[in-house]
């Protein structure tokens, strides 16, 4: 194992762990809001217990996320020295303020922890709110930095190959930014939404008392306010993306479409595998001309073939082509599944039936729970391994920014290990809450009245 597949191992490992947390701090806070707020207008006594569970889990994922975020600080300066020294006069500033924007998201999630009681209902309810505007800020400001290492600017390099000019607020509104945020942010409002209501779907499944039904079909339905839109949304964002790589990054858009020839009318491929040494796409439907149709809006439009660049500059078609078709095909399942639930819905709230009577779409929420979470650490494959081989692409070279300390592997296990120390803990932590909250549901339950007592 050389050093720098160590390195790179290391942070997709850390980026890939760490992510799940910055995506519920992005997200949930966003369901617990929704919650308290159905609460303040019904005085439904569900909601509010699903917004004290949703403020519990995410305090709980918050911490974890606050190690996994401070190892990836360490990691970036241990291992890749040599970009940082290059890059942080340009990328500190979106660092910076990700900072305050942590601070601002503990200090408000203290508050909303701290008493339901001693604050007003409504005062309560807003104090959610910084939480949950901060925690989307600080994915936000994160992307700016990766988003810069897409699309370096806000500087020039003097005789020497040293900065000069540096322009930080350039460098954070680059122009890569406002659609990888937006992409990114509605990606997690997906994993978190369809990944909740895969887990009350399944409580829908397994217990049909009233009480607890009730309580379920309410927190199914929330997640999929959130979640929805954010479906809807993404094959659009994907589609401006995808069309701005034909000019910022084509070797990216013919690695992740597996697209070796330069040609017109390109055609779409779904599924097939990449040969580099044949030059070809083994196994893939091609629809023709479609390719080239979404990407330039012309079906006779020139797409660039990686066999247009230098050997050694292609991105890895065989990682970033089957990962670009994991994201859209689990995108496009949840999507699925989410007009079929809100159809579902439609007709039984017209006709007065019962849509979580629908097992078939109740198991197919469950299935598809994790699918969210697949598209969004799958598309930052894309985004990632897409970038190879460069770190700051077309300047700075991935095998040029690693450090020179021997031993990388050491530091991998190590980090290996913290993470799977951290994860237990999750499982471990989350399964107490969800047995303390049932427990209380039970008693909560008994102390009721009966009705015809």
């Amino acid at each position: 194992m050389t050093d720098l597949f160590a390195a790179r191992a290391q942070m997709a490992l850390s980026l890939g762990f760490h992510m799940i947390f910055a995506a519920v701090g992005m997200a949930m806070p966003i369901m617990m809001l929704l919650a308290e707020g159905h609460w303040l207008r019904t005085g439904d006594p569900a909601a509010l217990r699903l917004a004290n569970t949703w403020a519990k889990v995410t305090a709980v994922l918050f911490a974890i996320g606050a190690i996994s975020g401070t190892a990836l600080a360490f990691e970036l300066g241990l291992l890749w020295p040599r970009f940082m020294a290059f890059s942080g006069p340009l990328i500190g500033l979106a660092f910076a303020l990700e900072g305050y924007a942590f601070f601002i998201e503990a200090i408000f999630l203290g508050l909303y922890l701290y008493d339901w009681t001693r604050l007003r209902p409504l005062a309560h309810w807003l104090c959610g709110w910084p939480v949950a505007l901060s925690g989307a800020a600080s994915g936000i400001l994160v992307v700016s930095a990766d988003a810069w290492m897409q699309s370096p600017v806000g500087f020039a390099l003097g005789l020497d190959g040293r900065l000069a000019d540096v322009d930080p607020l350039a460098a954070l509104f680059n122009p890569a930014w406002g659609l990888m945020a937006f992409h990114s942010t509605l990606a997690t409002h997906q994993a978190v939404g369809f990944a909740a209501a895969g887990v009350y779907a399944w409580a829908l499944l397994r217990d049909r008392r009233p009480e607890r039904a009730a309580y379920n079909r309410l927190a199914l339905t929330i997640a999929l306010l959130l979640a929805t839109p954010a479906a809807v949304a993404q094959p659009v964002l994907g589609d401006l993306l995808a069309r701005r790589l034909v000019d910022a990054q084509p070797a990216k858009l013919a690695a992740l479409e597996g697209q070796f020839a330069t040609e017109r009318g390109a055609p779409l491929r779904i599924g097939g595998w990449p040969d580099p040494e044949a030059r070809q796409t083994r196994g893939a439907i091609e629809v023709p001309k479609a390719l080239s149709l979404l990407a330039t809006h012309d079906p006779n439009g020139q797409i660039v073939g990686l066999a247009a660049f230098p050997r050694d500059e292609w991105p890895e078609p065989r990682v970033v082509h089957p990962a670009f078709q994991i994201m859209v095909g689990a995108g496009f399942a949840t999507l699925g599944v989410a007009l079929w639930y809100w159809w579902a819905w439609w007709r039984a709230r017209g006709r007065g039936g019962d849509w979580a009577s629908h097992r078939r779409l109740l198991r197919a929420l469950t299935i598809g729970s994790p699918l969210g979470f697949v598209a969004l650490e799958a598309g930052w494959v894309v985004t990632e391994v897409g970038r190879q081989p460069w770190t700051i692409y077309g300047l700075m070279r991935t095998r040029d920014a690693v450090t020179v300390v021997q031993g990388v592997w050491i530091s991998l296990a190590g980090f290996t290990a913290l993470y799977l120390a951290l994860g237990v803990a999750v499982v471990l932590l989350l399964r107490r809450m969800a047995a303390t909250s049932s427990a209380d549901a039970q008693l909560a339950e008994e102390a009721t009245p009966d009705a015809g007592g």
